[in-house]
Order: C-alpha cells, then structure tokens, then sequence
C-alpha cells in the first residue's frame, strides 16, 4: 500500500445464534434439513400471526455483549426494517435500530498477523450488537433462483465495529477473534461454510495524517476469513490507483469474486432513510434489571485470551504454543485436559501441536472423534518422561494409539518396546557398534565429533529403538575416548 494513504476498515459481521427454535417462533433452528420445511405461518409472514421472542436467544445477545466489553442497557426494543426481497416473506425485517441489546464493546488484537508482520497490540471498538431475524438462503441456477426459507426467522447477531482496523491483517485477527469469543461461550458455531457467520467490510483511504472519513466502499460475498483478507487488500489498492489517477471514488456496494481476485460493482449503497425504520408495534420493549445482567455476567466462560494467559502462567507454554492450542475451542479443552494428567504438560503441547493435529488433518476428523482421549496422551507422555520410552519409540506407540485407540501401556506391553536404561545393556550395544565401524572410530579420534551421530543411529537400530537415547551418547563418548 502507498505510504501516502491509510485505510479506514469497519467490519459488520452476521453471527446465528444457537437456540432450539427461531427468533419469533418455535420452528427448528436447524441446518441442513430438507427446504422449506421448518416454516410455519409466523416465520412466512401469514397475514395476522403474531411474533413470540426468544427469550434463550436475547440471553445469548447480552452474554455475547458481555463478552466484547460492551455495556447493556436496561432498555431496548425491536425495530421494523423495510426489506423488499424474495428472501424476506414478510417483506420488512425485525431488527434492532436504536436501541440495541449491547453498545460500545472493544476486542483485542495482537501477535502476528495473517501475513506474518507483527500486527499492533490495540482493541477494535465495537458500535453495538444487536439481534435480528435471518432472511432466507438463495440458491441461483442460471436463470432461475430458489429460495429455502428455513433460515428466515434465524435468530442473528449483527456485530458492528467501530471503523479502527487499518490493514487487512487488523481485519484478519479481529474477525479470528471475534470467532473465538463467540465459540467459546456457545453463542454460535460461526461455521463460513454453512452461512453460519457472514461478514461485510467498509473500506475507505485517506492520506496519512488526515481525520476526515473519506468516501467509504462496502464489500459483499465474502465467504472466508482469508477472502477477506484478500478482497481488503485488493480494494485498498484499487481506491489508491483511483485517487491517484484523479478517478472519485464514489459510495458503493461491491461483491468479491474470489476465482478471479477481484471486487465487481453491485449497486449504489441505500442509505438508513431507505429503511424506513419504525418501532416493532407487536412487540413490547425488553427490560433488564441490573441483578439480572449480573446473573448472565457470573455465567460466563473463560474466555480464549484468558485461557491462553493461563496456559502461559500455569503450564509454562510459549505465547505462540497457547495461541495454537486456542485457536479452537475443542482443541484448547483437549490439552487442558491432558495437561492436567500429565507431568509434562509441555510435552503434551508438543505431541498436540506437532502430531495430532496433522493426524487429525489427515483423517480429516475432529478431536472429538479421536480414538485418543486426553487421558491417553497425558499417560503416553509420562512414560516419555520417565524414561520408560523415547521418543522414537512414541512416535510408534502414538500412531497405533490414533489408529486402534488402544492405550499406549497396552501397546508398549504387546509389542515390548519398554526403553532400556540398563547401562550394562545398553554398554553391548555401544561395542558392538564400535567394533564393526573402525574408520569412523579413527574419525572420531581425528577430531570429527560429528560422527558421533553415526554411532547413535548404529546403536538404537541394534537395540530396535529401545535403548535410551541418553544412557547410548554417555557411554559412546566414554568407550570412543578410551
């Protein structure tokens, strides 16, 4: 990017919320049934019907506010949205306008970015969250579009942010943990794939050192977290060569065609005037007295970055060791639990972060379907650390316990690959290996101790790997000095 411009990057991310039924009625709020068949007169927009509002679903808002930091009104209400599209039956949306369920949030970023720079250790100011009803899915086919109208009626986080990112890594790392916060507390799967979690970008460039906003550009049809990143750096780009050719850059919705790495024109931007907002009038008002905020407040999980201080402060992890294990929920649970049984809980980090997750990537299954329980690994660990098998040995021991879900003492004992330590062991081994490779002998008497590696490989092969690593360079070195 230019060093004469900066940009100026908000982010409005959409975030299902997880309940049993949909916002307004008690149709399933399911993915992947058959089309249209969790609908009903109220969630179709039937002439008469009357909406009933998720009482789990505003929790799950105000615990989400909670987490970002933001502060929760007493009062709140729902809002009409004029929205004539074949995805929305009842031709307008209920939303939340000005009186939302949380208000000026803040998440923080820090650490390296999607790029690998080092990203700028600051909090991302939040507007507000409110909560909404989905609209439909359309599905188009050429000329034709379907629409599957089991999502209208989702409940829905709008997360809006303050616009303080300046770099499509901010953006990256924002949304990443944004993701977690809503994850860890079991607001919602925040599944891209699924639709699940969506996410809208205004972009804007100013020169360097100017406050004013300049004319903001909204990005569609973003459907990854690397999209994203990719379509912010392409856009930020694009307004520059604009400005500097002497083009205005003018305010617009733009889609991103991530095949071709480009933005395309989708339309001039509505402004809220459009929307015609107006109060619910089949609504009350919401109110929450503070004894009952409080209570949501004492129910909260821990969340990712306290979980990785903790990993940090209690198991003595690197800060990248607990931003990997964190990264996922299920993933930073599993070590927890295997740290807890293990004596080494870095070592349980180290097999995590170096076998099991490929292992699982492989596999393409998820740790909670894995054969190896966290128990498992923590016990394969303190045989490692005591001695009782190396780490060679492991790896082997490790591999059957992923594929068969057999513990490894089971395997260790069927197969006999207890580590030998007995020095007077091991000490035939060494000899062995030292009788049968005299030019190497003469090496190491010449000063080239590197071969000393060479008589290691020499002597675990003659032991099948059991003899401990330690214990063999001890007395290679003592009997190659003799």
């Amino acid at each position: 990017m230019s060093t004469q411009y900066e940009a100026v990057i908000g982010l409005e991310v959409h975030c299902q919320v997880l309940t049993a039924s949909k916002m307004f009625c008690t149709c399933p709020n399911e993915f992947g049934a058959e089309p249209n068949t969790n609908v009903c007169p109220v969630c179709m927009g039937h002439p008469g019907v009357m909406p009933v509002p998720n009482k789990e679903a505003i929790r799950k808002a105000v615990a989400a506010g909670l987490m970002c930091g933001c502060s929760i009104p007493n009062k709140s209400k729902f809002d009409r949205k004029s929205y004539f599209y074949p995805d929305m039956p009842k031709n307008y949306q209920l939303t939340q306008y000005d009186m939302p369920f949380c208000v000026q949030g803040k998440i923080h970023i820090s650490g390296k970015g999607f790029s690998g720079n080092e990203l700028p250790d600051k909090y991302i100011g939040l507007t507000r969250i409110h909560l909404e009803e989905d609209v439909a899915k359309s599905t188009h086919f050429g000329t034709s579009t379907g629409v599957d109208f089991n999502r209208a009626g989702v409940p829905l986080l709008e997360i809006v942010s303050e616009p303080d990112m300046r770099s499509a890594d901010e953006a990256y790392a924002y949304l990443t943990a944004l993701k977690q916060i809503m994850q860890y507390g079991g607001i919602g799967n925040c599944d891209m794939e699924k639709g699940q979690m969506r996410c809208d970008v205004n972009i804007s460039i100013r020169p360097v050192g100017e406050t004013a906003f300049g004319t903001k550009v909204e990005l569609k049809n973003l459907n990854s977290f690397s999209a994203v990143h990719r379509a912010i750096a392409y856009e930020i780009k694009r307004q520059i060569i604009m400005k500097e050719s002497g083009e205005r850059i003018v305010q617009e919705t733009r889609g991103w065609n991530d095949d071709t790495r480009e933005s395309y024109l989708m339309r001039t931007k509505e402004n809220a005037d459009d929307y015609r907002y107006f109060p619910e009038p089949d609504l009350l008002p919401v109110n929450f007295t503070d004894e009952e905020i409080d209570e949501i407040r004492q129910g909260l999980p821990e969340l990712p970055e306290a979980r990785r201080n903790r990993f940090v402060n209690d198991y003595s992890l690197t800060p990248y060791d607990a931003h990997v294990l964190t990264l996922e929920q299920d993933i930073s649970e599993y070590f927890d639990a295997a740290a807890k049984s293990s004596k080494a809980p870095k070592l349980v980090a180290n097999w995590i972060i170096s076998e099991l997750l490929r292992l699982l990537s492989e596999a393409k299954i998820t740790v909670a379907e894995c054969k190896i329980k966290p128990e498992m690994l923590g016990e394969m660990v303190n045989m490692i650390d005591s001695g009782a098998i190396n780490g060679k040995i492991a790896k082997e021991v490790f591999a059957d316990m992923f594929e068969n879900g057999k513990t490894a003492a089971e395997i260790v004992k069927e197969k006999g690959l207890v580590q030998v330590s007995d020095e007077s062991a091991i000490l035939g081994f060494v000899q062995q290996a030292i009788a049968a490779n005299p030019d190497q002998v003469q090496q190491f008497k010449d000063g080239k101790t590197a071969v000393l590696q060479f008589f290691v490989g020499q002597v675990m092969k003659a032991s099948r790997g059991k003899a401990n690593p330690k214990s063999v360079i001890k007395l290679l070195q003592e009997e190659l000095s003799r």
